[in-house]
C-alpha cells in the first residue's frame, strides 16, 4: 500500500472519528442560563425589590444629585428612625402616621414638612425646593417610589413593612410613548423639571444657579450649560449637581426654546 493510499485513509479515520470524538471526549458544559430582567411582581423576592430601589435612587430618581456631603439638601441616612422623629415634630403639617408614609409624602408633596435650613429662600422653611418625584423628567411610578421607601426604610438597619406590588413592570420595563415635544420655552421647563433646583418661568428652586437674569451671558453659554452643564460652573456650586443627560432626553427644538426664554432673562 502506498504512502498516497495510507494518508487517504488516515483521513478518512480521522474524519469519521472526530463526531465520536465531541459527543463522548468532549466534557459537557451546562451554561447558567442568561440573567431576566427582573419584574415587579409575585416573582420578586424582598431582596430584589429593595435592591431595585437603590437604583432607582442612584439612578432615575437622581436622589444623589442633591442629598450629598455637599449640604445642598439632607442626607438620607437612618430614614427608619429620622422619619418617625419628624412626625413629632410641631412644624410637620402633614397627614402620615408611619415612617413609610412620611418618607412616601416627601417625595410627592415635598412641602408637607422641610427640614430646617432647607427650605426656598425667604420662605422660612416652608417650602421645599425638592419636585414631585412623580412628575417631570424623574417620573417615578407608584411601584418605583415603593421600592425607593423600601431602600431607605432598610438600608441602614431598619425594616419594611412594605409588600411587594404584584403584576406592576419593573422600571424601564413596559414601553412607554415618548412624550409630546414642548411647544414652548414655558413647556420646556415644566416638562423637564428645571424649577425643581432653578428659578426660571415663574419657578421658584433653590438647588441651583437663579436663572431669572441669566440672557446676559449669551445663548452660546447657555446652549452649553445645558447640554454639558461641567464645563463652566457657576460660582459657589459644584461639578455633578445638574444631570448632563438633558442633550439626550431634549429635542433640538426643545433645547432652542429654552435658550431663547433663558436669553430674554435679563
Amino acid at each position: 500500500m502506498g504512502n498516497f493510499t495510507k494518508i487517504i485513509i488516515f483521513s478518512i479515520l480521522i474524519v469519521l472519528a472526530y463526531p465520536l470524538y465531541v459527543k463522548f471526549g468532549i466534557p459537557k458544559l451546562n451554561p447558567s442560563p442568561p440573567p431576566v430582567e427582573a419584574e415587579i411582581g409575585a416573582n420578586m423576592t424582598m431582596d430584589q425589590f429593595i435592591a431595585l430601589g437603590k437604583k432607582i435612587f442612584d439612578e432615575k430618581g437622581t436622589c444623589t444629585l442633591c442629598h450629598n456631603s455637599l449640604g445642598r439638601a439632607p442626607m438620607l441616612n437612618n430614614q427608619h428612625s429620622v422619619a418617625l422623629d419628624r412626625l413629632k415634630d410641631p412644624r410637620y403639617k402633614g397627614g402620615a402616621k408611619t415612617a413609610e408614609e412620611y418618607l412616601h409624602e416627601s417625595m410627592i408633596k415635598t412641602s408637607a414638612f422641610v427640614v430646617a435650613g432647607f427650605g426656598v429662600k425667604g420662605s422660612n422653611d416652608t417650602q421645599s425646593p425638592m419636585p414631585d418625584v412623580s412628575t417631570g423628567a424623574i417620573g417615578l411610578n407608584p411601584a418605583e417610589i415603593d421600592a425607593v421607601i423600601a431602600y431607605m426604610m432598610t438600608k441602614d438597619g431598619g425594616k419594611t413593612t412594605l409588600t411587594v406590588p404584584t403584576a406592576v413592570p419593573a422600571a424601564g420595563a413596559e414601553e412607554k410613548k415618548p412624550a409630546a415635544p414642548a411647544k414652548t420655552g414655558a413647556e420646556v421647563v415644566k416638562k423637564y423639571g428645571c424649577g425643581g433646583c432653578h428659578v426660571i418661568a415663574g419657578e421658584a428652586g433653590a438647588l441651583g444657579p437663579d436663572l431669572s437674569k441669566i440672557g446676559s451671558k449669551g445663548k452660546d453659554y447657555l446652549r452649553q450649560a445645558v447640554v454639558d452643564p461641567d464645563a463652566v460652573v457657576a460660582k459657589g456650586f459644584d461639578k455633578g449637581m445638574m444631570p448632563t443627560d438633558y442633550k439626550d432626553k431634549m429635542t433640538a427644538g426643545e433645547l432652542e426654546m429654552l435658550v431663547d426664554l433663558m436669553a430674554k432673562s435679563k
